[in-house]
């Protein structure tokens, strides 16, 4: 029987693996995390947030410049980090780039008394898209609007659009209780008492409303509301792992102030040595076949004590 969590009991998370695996994390420097690379896991750094960046705003560029009539395509896209998004609108501006083909999915939103939230939310996924980046491109450039997808609370339709072009890249950031979109751990309740759900069984899940991890309520409350976490919905649809796989390439974004040193070397770890485990959902993109984690060098960190 797994140790129980130590920041929430009722919950799965990374707390409960074996302490070996987390003291080996914790120890890795730079260049073995380097040294992490693997066939169908690529790492790649960046040593300023400008270069950063705007790599992530290229991604953005070259999915939606590879659509065309007969095949379009598009880029699944994360609120978190944000930074992309007036970047890309000033290429696509600058560039002339029209998205007449193109698509683009949201990765989640906020759920509130059973439904997702509308555009007058303050914290509202869509609503950051559509501000930073979406409004901002000339009318004459923008996507049709029939080709930008968010998730609602009945998510049948956006579920449907998943078939209406490829989706070249899924881009994310990662949270402290390290997961993608907001594919968080599980409750230990039920059959998942005693162990999280097996890898494959977490990988069936397609799009749905989740209770959110106690960690992820704090994350998004120290982020985007300054600590406020009564502003913050404890409930949100997100992107499932069935959707995930549907992506060319998965490109996971670490500029250092989302999850921890120690969380991003955990991750980096378990994807790199194939321990895909439902407690760090993040882990179980070992098993996807191209995935790509990206590193803000000045936000690597490291995992010595230093008193605060």
């Amino acid at each position: 029987m797994r140790t129980t969590s130590r920041v929430a009991p009722g919950w799965w998370d990374y707390t409960t693996l074996d302490p070996k695996l987390l003291d080996e994390a914790a120890s890795l420097t730079e260049k073995d995390i380097a040294g992490l690379a693997r066939g169908g896991f690529a790492i790649r750094f960046y040593d300023t947030l400008e270069e950063f960046y705007l790599a992530e705003a290229l991604e953005y560029i070259a999915a939606w410049r590879s659509a065309t009539e007969a095949r379009p395509a598009g880029i699944c896209g994360p609120i978190g980090p944000t930074e992309q998004l007036p970047l890309v609108a000033r290429l696509v501006n600058e560039l002339g780039i029209s998205l007449a083909h193109s698509h683009f999915w949201g990765m989640d939103e906020w759920v509130i008394n059973g439904k997702e939230v509308s555009t007058d939310f303050p914290l509202g996924f869509a609503r950051a898209d559509m501000e930073l980046c979406f409004n901002r491109i000339r009318p004459e450039l923008r996507m049709p609007g029939e080709n930008l997808h968010f998730p609602a609370a009945d998510p049948a339709e956006y579920i449907k659009s998943w078939g209406m072009a490829r989706c070249v890249v899924m881009q994310g950031g990662q949270g402290e209780v390290k997961h993608w979109a907001f594919n968080d751990p599980p409750k230990r309740e039920g059959r998942y008492l005693d162990s999280p759900p097996p890898p494959e069984e977490y990988r069936k899940l397609g799009t749905r409303v989740v209770d959110l991890h106690p960690m992820t309520l704090m994350q998004n409350a120290r982020t985007s509301g300054g600590g406020a976490v009564q502003s913050v919905p404890y409930q949100a649809v997100t992107v499932g792992p069935v959707e995930t796989w549907k992506a060319e390439k998965v490109s996971i974004w670490h500029p250092g102030h989302h999850d921890n040193p120690f969380g991003m070397r955990l991750t980096t770890l378990m994807i790199s040595k194939k321990i895909p485990d439902a407690s760090v959902p993040m882990a179980l993109l070992a098993g996807h076949p191209n995935v790509q984690f990206n590193f803000y060098r000045g936000g690597l960190g490291a995992c010595g004590v230093e008193m605060h």
